[in-house]
């Protein structure tokens, strides 16, 4: 066996799986708070990248003023989504608000189109070109610097998570919304903040994987491997979103780099599929999901 080979595919795989898991950190938040399985986040990774190139390119703004505004452009449409079409779904019955998302992901799809064309689009090179070597293996400086973003990105989230009153407050809500009522916290609020806080980390990955791959309005099938990696993790599940990502991250690169890329898919969704048969709430998800 080639170990230079395996170990270059090795860490292609973990970069990838921190993309993964980067998006799926954006899922698990708004399933873990308000119980929705939101199917657009593929799309809101799209849109995200899509705004940066209104910034970026369109108005010829600067790289380092580009992405905050992307970040914050995006996390108010995560906020305007859950107050104009979420929020009056709630106590609905769950495949009503299900499909209501995947209606919102072909919104959000035919939106681009509308406004950028079907037309594929490149990012505007912002990432360092020097190679990257660990050791004697050469990992792809936009995969690592990609995953490099997606490690401070997460740390950063988990610490805000545990520390930040906000972050009290959404556990709160996550762990029993009639409890939280009763303590003062202002659930529907929280709501609010967790679709923000979504749709911004949403952005982030969607530069992430839009200066990797490039953006176009089938981007948002990107979604699917995500949500294979909140399932294999577990719906409610930080920690399960995390190793999952790079788990499935490692099975897609290996699969497609000996076996060929037809083969990706289905080892992703073999795996997926013995997950479930052996423990169908994923590997870190608690026994009371209700699966769809």
């Amino acid at each position: 066996m080639d170990w230079l080979f395996f170990s270059e595919i090795g860490l292609a795989g973990i970069g990838t799986g921190g993309l993964y898991a980067v998006a799926g950190l954006a899922f698990v938040l708004i399933y873990k708070a308000t119980r929705v399985v939101n199917m657009a986040m593929g799309e809101l990774l799209m849109a995200g990248a899509y705004i940066f190139i209104g910034f970026s390119a369109g108005l010829a703004l600067p790289v380092w003023i580009s992405i905050p505004l992307t970040i914050l452009a995006t996390g108010l449409l995560g906020g305007v989504i859950e107050r104009t079409i979420i929020r009056p779904m709630l106590g609905e019955n769950a495949i009503s608000i299900f499909m209501v998302t995947i209606g919102l992901g072909s919104v959000l799809v035919g939106l681009v189109e509308i406004f950028w064309g079907a037309d594929p689009h490149r990012l505007v090179d912002f990432i360092p070109s020097d190679p990257i070597f660990i050791g004697e293996a050469y990992l792809s400086p936009k995969v690592g610097y990609g995953f490099a973003v997606a490690a401070v990105i997460i740390g950063l989230f988990l610490v805000v998570f545990r520390t930040w009153r906000g972050g009290v407050a959404l556990r709160a809500t996550a762990g029993d919304q009639a409890a939280a009522y009763s303590m003062g916290i202002n659930v529907p609020k929280v709501f609010s903040l967790v679709w923000v806080i979504a749709a911004m980390i949403a952005a982030i990955g969607g530069i992430l994987v839009g200066s990797i791959g490039g953006v176009s309005p089938s981007m948002g099938v990107y979604g699917l491997s995500v949500l294979v990696v909140v399932i294999i993790g577990g719906l409610d599940s930080l920690l399960g979103a995390l190793i999952a990502g790079i788990f499935v991250g490692l099975i897609e690169t290996y699969a497609g780099a000996y076996l060929g890329g037809e083969y990706k898919m289905l080892a992703t969704f073999s795996l997926l599929v013995l997950i479930l048969v052996v423990r169908p709430y994923g590997l870190f998800g608690t026994h009371e999901i209700e699966r769809l």
